[in-house]
């Protein structure tokens, strides 16, 4: 059976770590065959890192037309247009940066179903969207996602910088919001694509409930999920390793994509 031939768009810290993944992990299984980036010599120096040959193209376009799975590791700002791109030419999507379809998902499963191809969501972050699922089948009454990082994660973000919130001098904890999940999604892009996947998952983002929490003495993203269901009440609360080439991001993103390329080349599916 021929490799599965992947594109990766964005060659950030994500899309670097996936890139080397699929060159030393799955090369049975897979062949990354192409690498983009909006800035060009971002997928130049990538490219020189895991292979002898150039991978790096020059369009979105032609990474598309090199690859049958691509894998989307750019931005919220831009995951719709890139997911959107790659089915409407019949190839299959893993996005990462879930916050930027949020709202938009039923367009892209209507594409996706036109072209029969596929749409692949990590499950990222956090733990327990496996009974979120399920539970969302019955009936789920709530569910809250509350994040703790630490301040220097949300120094670039513009919501923090218009409430005008000192992040240098916080002694204590300190929640810079607390609302639905459409709203911190749209807030806080870079930070909370979990938020994204929970109510993708369940309720939806109007329903699904978000408290970030700046927390000076954390040195881990932490996650905790509260789900109150007639199926039962889940907790679920997850301590990650900050990567180390972005503080905000957790490794643990990083290995969900990783491990649902290796369902993809699985004959078993563990989880629903």
């Amino acid at each position: 059976m021929a490799r599965l031939k992947i594109g990766i768009v964005g060659c950030g810290a994500i899309g670097s770590s996936l890139a080397g993944a699929i060159v030393s992990d799955f090369s049975k299984d897979a062949q990354l065959s192409a690498l983009f980036d909006f800035d060009i010599t971002k997928a130049q120096r990538l490219s020189s890192k895991v292979k002898r040959n150039s991978l790096a193209v020059e369009t979105l376009v032609q990474l598309i037309r090199k690859s049958r799975l691509v894998i989307e590791c750019a931005s919220a700002g831009s995951s719709f247009d890139i997911a959107k791109t790659a089915l409407m030419d019949s190839k299959d999507v893993l996005i990462m940066s879930v916050g930027g379809v949020v709202g938009k998902l039923p367009y892209l499963i209507s594409l996706a179903k036109k072209n029969k191809c596929r749409i692949f969501i990590p499950s990222g972050a956090i733990a327990g969207v496996d009974a979120l699922k399920a539970a969302s089948l019955y009936k789920i009454k709530k569910v809250t996602l509350t994040t703790r990082k630490n301040p220097v994660s949300f120094e670039s973000v513009e919501y923090v910088k218009r409430k005008r919130i000192n992040l240098k001098g916080l002694a204590r904890d300190k929640v810079l919001f607390f609302g639905p999940a459409k709203e911190a999604v749209k807030h806080f892009p870079q930070n909370i694509n979990v938020a994204a996947v929970l109510s993708l998952a369940g309720i939806g983002e109007e329903r699904t409930l978000v408290k970030i929490i700046a927390s000076p003495k954390t040195k881990r993203n932490i996650h905790e999920i509260q789900i109150d269901s007639e199926a039962g009440e889940i907790f679920t609360r997850v301590e990650n390793i900050l990567h180390p080439d972005n503080p905000k991001t957790s490794y643990l993103a990083v290995l969900s994509a990783m491990a649902t390329l290796r369902q993809i080349f699985m004959p078993v599916k563990i989880g629903n």
